[in-house]
């Protein structure tokens, strides 16, 4: 299946349709992990950037390019300090949290004749769009793309509570390309976690097993064959109920609380606790957890994590998010099996493992360049970044604010809600058969994708005041503005993962100058750098950058990665 045609049916434009071919299915020569020894030039960075981050402009994608994959790869991995925590960007009512100031340790206020909790709405609003503005800021690092892949891997939802998902997401920052058992023994505790899987109603009176169902199912392990009753060729129900059993006694503070005092976190009550020994299946040996009090959901997971399947599970996790979806026997046998005994061999720090992806000669095969349909998230963000979005520098802190949560809106409106995955799985494009990726796109996300990029390229969106991409710097960003062709290339190259054929290249041409002699725009061009400050030359230069932006947008190939 042609997914360059099947997206130019959905948006209406056949001429695409004569594109290079990228096939729905392949089987690409499988050159496992073998270190990247081709040209490492701006189309090998770009890839390796729009994977890696949320995008990239031209200058950084060239400054890339300069330093050689190695040195790039530094720079994604770069240990960088955790962001400032959110504010109160505008709401002057909070009595314990002044504007300009972060409530991410301050009470809540209830009214005192209705009950309700109040100044919960806004702190919810704030840490949207301080997620976002993080995503924006990201430059060159690794971390907010991990940060989502976990964020999407734990599968948290359906919490009301601003500072309990303040708490959540900064451990998932934290350990980004950290070690992943540590980042499950915190997990087992995390106040958020405990209150989503009712790990804080797990008690040796009333067992729950939810959390424990789900941490072998989804976040370590994974469920292998239906080898028998029971039994899911990596773990047992015996194991669930066993694993749920050891984990009893964990408590949640701080929910919505009224007290200055409760801060957010976690405790182990005794008395809720199994204190009598535990007894594992055949899949993990028969081995016995005896009681160890608060330490004992640790041992837990080390008996889980002694077990190979791990790392192959969260290899082939890290694969689909950052290569393609398809695991072919050949890429489990080249690329995960391997991938996971780097993995293994590093006392599961992911990054060391994450890095050998990310720098094989499998990553850059050019069939693995522009096969993947973007996400919402990078769909929106990429284009923003890479072209420049005003509203974004806004000098006063609270039209900022609006800018980022009018964001989070619109991915919204394409299926991808930050804070609230469907399902305790994550996104369903991540996992569900046969479809994956392909899930992003439908009548309802195709429009609410196409109506963010016309609007955003023709200066027609409206956070407050009417605003638009900076197509004028975008342009003078390039190196040759004055020459049409050149300038179209250099666009399609930063925007597009792959080059268009001819064809596609006369239509931008087209939808460029509008019938203007393609000689003509060195002039119009030179006079806007000339007179800036004239509205006449900036407005006609300015008109045809945008025309031409809205055109590169709407390619299905905008929609690939």
């Amino acid at each position: 299946m042609d997914r360059r045609a099947t997206l130019s049916t959905l948006l209406g434009r056949s001429h695409v349709a004569k594109a290079q071919p990228i096939v729905e299915s392949f089987q690409p020569p499988v050159l496992g992990l073998t270190p990247y020894s081709g040209a490492f030039g701006f189309e090998q960075a770009a890839h390796l950037l729009r994977r890696a981050t949320f995008g990239a402009k031209y200058a950084e994608i060239k400054a890339a390019a300069a330093k050689g994959l190695n040195a790039t790869l530094d720079d994604l991995f770069k240990d960088i300090k955790l962001p400032d925590p959110p504010l109160n960007y505008d709401y002057a009512t909070d009595p314990s949290v002044p504007v300009g100031s972060t409530w991410i340790n301050a009470p809540y206020v209830r009214d005192t004749s209705t009950g309700a909790l109040l100044h919960q709405n806004y702190r919810n609003t704030s840490l949207r769009s301080w997620t976002y503005e993080n995503i924006l800021n990201e430059g060159i690092s690794i971390r907010e793309q991990l940060t989502l892949f976990w964020h999407n891997h734990f599968g948290v939802g359906d919490n009301q509570d601003p500072k309990f998902w303040y708490q959540h997401i900064t451990l998932l920052r934290t350990y980004a390309w950290g070690n992943f058992k540590e980042l499950i023994k915190k997990i087992n505790v995390d106040p958020l976690m405990l209150r989503f899987l009712n790990g804080n109603q797990n008690t040796v009176n009333a067992p729950n097993e939810n959390y424990g169902r789900e941490v072998l199912e989804l976040f370590t392990i994974g469920k292998g064959p239906l080898a028998g009753p029971g039994d899911y060729t990596n773990y047992t129900e015996q194991d669930i109920r066993e694993v749920a059993r050891a984990l009893t006694g964990w408590r949640d503070q701080g929910y919505n609380t009224v007290d200055a005092n409760t801060k957010v976190g976690s405790f182990f009550r005794i008395s809720s606790h199994d204190t009598k020994t535990k007894k594992l299946s055949h899949r993990f040996d028969n081995r016995e957890i005896t009681n160890g009090f608060d330490k004992e959901h640790e041992t837990v997971v080390d008996i889980i994590f002694s077990k190979s399947e791990v790392a192959r599970f969260i290899c082939r996790k890290l694969y689909r998010w950052f290569v393609y979806y398809e695991i072919s026997a050949d890429v489990e046998q080249n690329v995960i099996r391997p991938m996971a005994d780097i993995l293994i061999q590093n006392n599961y720090e992911i990054k060391p493992a994450l890095r050998a992806l990310l720098q094989s000669e499998h990553f850059f095969d050019a069939l693995n360049i522009g096969p993947m349909i973007k996400n919402p998230l990078d769909f929106s963000i990429n284009f923003i970044k890479q072209i420049g979005w005003s509203a974004l520098n806004a000098a006063d802190l609270a039209n900022r604010h609006r800018a980022f949560n009018t964001l989070f809106r619109e991915v919204g409106n394409q299926q991808m809600v930050y804070f609230d995955p469907p399902d305790v799985a994550g996104w369903k494009a991540y996992y569900q058969e046969p479809a994956f990726y392909r899930i992003w796109v439908n009548s309802t996300t195709l429009q609410a994708r196409m109506r963010l990029t016309d609007r955003m390229a023709t200066n027609n969106y409206t956070v407050g005041v009417r605003t638009g991409l900076n197509v004028l710097e975008f342009a003078n960003s390039l190196p040759t503005p004055t020459d049409p062709y050149l300038l179209i290339e250099d666009m399609v190259s930063v925007l597009l993962p792959q080059s268009l054929t001819e064809q596609q290249m006369t239509d931008l041409m087209n939808a460029f100058l509008s019938g203007t002699p393609d000689y003509e725009w060195s002039t119009i061009w030179t006079n806007y750098t000339k007179n800036p400050g004239n509205n006449t030359a900036r407005s006609s230069a300015e008109t045809k950058l945008r025309n031409l932006v809205k055109a590169i947008l709407s390619l299905p190939e905008y929609f690939l990665s």
